[in-house]
């Protein structure tokens, strides 16, 4: 029987839909953004953070995100 790490890990090691239109890594966590049917999504350590109107507000708060999350880890 497989244990949930296990399914989580397999579902991350493919990227997310849509075309990379930016990536980061801040302190070991990865930010990275992907364009979908015209917003712009961003996504924390491969889990999906939220949905933007522009690729600017989504850098911002996948940084903004990374930086209070830094601490909680």
């Amino acid at each position: 029987m497989k244990i949930f790490s296990e399914l989580r890990e397999k579902r991350l090691r493919g990227m997310p839909a849509g075309e990379h239109v930016f990536g980061k890594k801040i302190n070991r966590i990865e930010l990275m953004i992907h364009k979908e049917k015209g917003k712009f999504v961003a996504y924390i350590d491969g889990d999906k953070l939220d949905t933007y109107r522009t690729q600017r507000e989504a850098e911002k708060a996948g940084m903004t995100f990374i930086k209070q999350y830094k601490g909680t880890k």
